[in-house]
């Protein structure tokens, strides 16, 4: 399964890597649900309605993983209660805000759930990993 960084954050990146162009790093970043990709360039469709919100998600520090840089979830990330389904959420997402702002990386889920009215659906700390692929 593939993380996929979005088109803005690689600019975002190179920029500031490659170019002396400052990038302020959000000061918080949040775990959204997609009923589709969202793909590199944030065209997929999040989970909306229902009592859905974006969560915060916060993050260990980096470590090497099978030789890559990776940081994983600190801690458990729980949605509300679902008070209309949801559909099947298909891939997840790590924004920049709460609301609108910029896609920051992308995966499928390895098993896409439907979630259902009365559902309330968890991450496990450790349970969303980032890493660099070199």
């Amino acid at each position: 399964m593939a993380v996929q960084i979005s088109n803005w954050l690689s600019a975002q990146l190179l920029n500031a890597a490659l170019r002396s162009t400052n990038f302020t790093a959000p000061t918080s970043v949040y775990l959204a649900l997609y009923t589709s990709d969202p793909t590199a360039a944030d065209t997929g469709a999040e989970v909306t309605g229902g009592g859905y919100v974006r969560k915060a998600i916060t993050f260990a520090a980096p470590a090497l993983v099978s030789g890559r840089q990776t940081v994983s979830s600190a801690v458990d990330v729980e949605f509300p209660i679902a008070t209309a389904d949801w559909g099947l959420v298909t891939h997840v997402g790590i924004r920049d805000a709460a609301t609108g702002g910029n896609l920051l990386w992308t995966v499928a889920l390895p098993s896409p759930r439907t979630i259902q009215t009365g559902d309330k659906p968890k991450f496990l700390a450790s349970g969303v990993t980032v890493a660099f692929v070199q």
